[in-house]
């Protein structure tokens, strides 16, 4: 999208797809049945068969692989183009000609596409909504592809006061310009490095263990999410009560969640009440 990359020249924006698409190199059997396992979980279900999964910012399309192999119909979109070519990529290595799994570039701040789209089971976007610069309306808009009954699984920063104010100041740094990547790369990486050897020698042992476990965290990579964490720009946190408030004045109920009081993502399911 034109718009797109226009915001990554402004600096106003960082390239999630790119990271995406080193974090392919890294993907194998492991990693994809544990994001299915992780989907299971929080969605209390023992499978998608059957079901319609839209996947909102699909990234690296790891959950969208995921939910097709669990069965579901998959529809799966992205703002930034390089994250649709990675999701098209793991398409074509596992489902290539599959009628089933459908990808396109797409907003989730355009409310005329997503009615477009129809209605769907479960709709899906993991630590997406808050990188839109527009976190209030995106997180309105993702509800109008739930069905009646269907769920919504989103994961939005959690508000740490100051402490997200400094970071969302580190991440607008790291997009500026390559000065900026390289003055936040080098100061934050060597820390992010060494609070991981001492957390694997102190909890496991090992200190490559905190490597090791991280994988087993939604099928993800540490130091490609390390990279996403210091780029990922736009910003926006919120409380979890903010974010239930929203979805309550919407029309749904809560049916699970997961929260954290660090910097990480609170996570929700909801259920569309009909």
């Amino acid at each position: 999208m034109t718009s797109h990359s226009t915001e990554v020249e402004r600096g106003e924006r960082f390239q999630f797809g790119a990271n995406w698409q080193r974090f392919l190199n890294t993907l194998n059997e492991e990693r994809i049945a544990e994001a299915e396992r992780s989907l299971l979980r929080l969605l209390e279900l023992e499978s998608l068969q059957g079901l319609r999964f839209l996947d909102i910012g699909c990234g690296s399309g790891l959950f969208s692989l995921a939910a097709r192999r669990l069965g579901a119909t998959v529809h799966s979109f992205d703002y930034d183009p390089q994250s649709v070519a990675c999701t098209r990529e793991l398409k074509r290595r596992y489902f290539p000609d599959d009628s089933a799994w459908t990808i396109e570039e797409g907003s989730v701040l355009d409310r005329e596409y997503l009615q477009g789209l129809g209605q769907f089971d479960i709709v899906y976007s993991w630590g997406v909504l808050h990188h839109t610069g527009q976190m209030a309306q995106a997180l309105e808009n993702a509800a109008i592809p739930v069905a009646d009954n269907g769920r919504l699984y989103i994961a939005i920063y959690n508000d740490q006061g100051l402490m997200s104010r400094f970071w969302r100041r580190v991440k607008k740094t790291y997009c500026a310009n390559r000065l900026g990547r390289l003055l936040v790369s080098g100061i934050f990486i060597p820390l992010f490095a060494i609070r991981a050897v001492g957390v694997g020698l102190v909890k496991y042992g090992n200190p490559f263990g905190e490597y090791a476990q991280y994988k087993k965290k939604r099928g993800m990579s540490i130091f490609y999410d390390w990279i996403d964490w210091l780029g990922g720009y736009p910003f926006e946190v919120a409380k979890p009560e903010e974010i239930l408030r929203v979805y309550r004045s919407l029309g749904f109920e809560l049916t699970n969640m997961k929260t954290t009081n660090r910097l990480g993502c609170n996570e929700f399911v909801f259920r569309k009440v009909t």
